[in-house]
């Protein structure tokens, strides 16, 4: 998905398991179908999960991830990852990976949800529990900054898209855009934001949110980035409920909505070939934050 990535496969696996975790050299290596950009994903016998990063940046969250998780995960009302065994690179693999306890559970997949109000309850309860946990000491979050930082890398996307002739309302998209660069900034504390709250980061059983993913982005900021589930899941008719249970204010969720739609549209253009799951998502972000925006007037 990514230029010069790594080879990784499950030989390797072995490998680095057998040479830096003996204790569980024995056990069964699988790889698991994923969606995910940053790691790849393999099964660990029946109880773990081997994730090696797909990029220098995704091998920096190893560390966040190993500091920051024990301490967070007795806050919050759902699961997260808990980290078993932290790696060092080694047979040819060049970066840290991790080991962690395997979490089940399915994504959820817009327009297939079976409790969307349910589900939009308990977003906003792990939105709000994460807010609470004391900022203090930790660090910034990958998208807890303004919107302004990635205003460039928006409007190359939109530019991009326009010479792939897509069959979206562009126009209305930069205009969507543009307002929500209007949005007042926030002038509240910075607080604990998960940062990347995307359908493959969420795991459901019977409707319902079980656990949360993939922290490696998380740290304190601005709240409005962690609003981007009520556009790139919820349907419309909970989003109300979503937005109350997290007291998103109108600036707040307007930043939120910009948040949704520039990584809907730097994400269709990079993941159009390489990851189809990841695109199909964002032309479905573009089309419900335009549809938003139409009726917001």
């Amino acid at each position: 998905m990514h230029a010069d990535e790594p080879d990784v496969d499950t030989p390797l696996v072995r490998r680095l398991i057998a040479a830096q975790f003996p204790r569980w050299a024995g056990l069964p290596v699988e790889r698991f179908p994923s969606s995910g950009t940053v790691n790849a994903v393999f099964r660990l016998g029946d109880t773990m999960a081997v994730r090696l990063p797909r990029t220098p940046g995704g091998a920096d969250d190893v560390a966040m991830e190993s500091r920051w998780l024990p301490w967070l995960a007795p806050q919050l009302p759902v699961a997260v990852p808990a980290v078993l065994g932290r790696g060092e690179p080694g047979e040819g693999y060049p970066w840290a990976w991790s080991v962690h306890r395997w979490l089940d559970g399915a994504n959820p997949v817009a327009g297939e949800l079976t409790a969307p109000g349910p589900l939009a309850a308990d977003l906003a309860a792990f939105v709000a529990a994460l807010r609470r946990a004391d900022p203090s000491d930790g660090p910034p979050a990958y998208r807890g900054g303004p919107l302004a930082a990635v205003d460039t890398e928006t409007r190359n996307a939109l530019t991009e898209l326009r010479e792939l002739a897509v069959d979206l309302d562009l126009a209305a998209a930069t205009a969507a855009w543009d307002s929500a660069l209007r949005a007042p900034a926030w002038e509240g504390p910075p607080v604990w934001v998960h940062s990347d709250l995307m359908p493959g980061n969420l795991l459901i059983r019977a409707g319902r949110l079980d656990a949360v993913i993939d922290f490696g982005t998380a740290g304190v900021g601005d709240p409005a980035c962690d609003l981007i589930a009520a556009w790139n899941l919820l349907p419309a008719g909970v989003r109300a409920e979503f937005r109350a249970g997290t007291g998103a204010d109108d600036a707040t969720w307007e930043r939120g909505r910009g948040w949704a739609l520039s990584m809907a549209l730097i994400q269709l253009p990079y993941y159009a070939v390489t990851n189809p799951v990841i695109a199909a998502n964002a032309r479905h972000v573009i089309r419900e934050v335009l549809a938003d925006h139409a009726r917001r007037g």
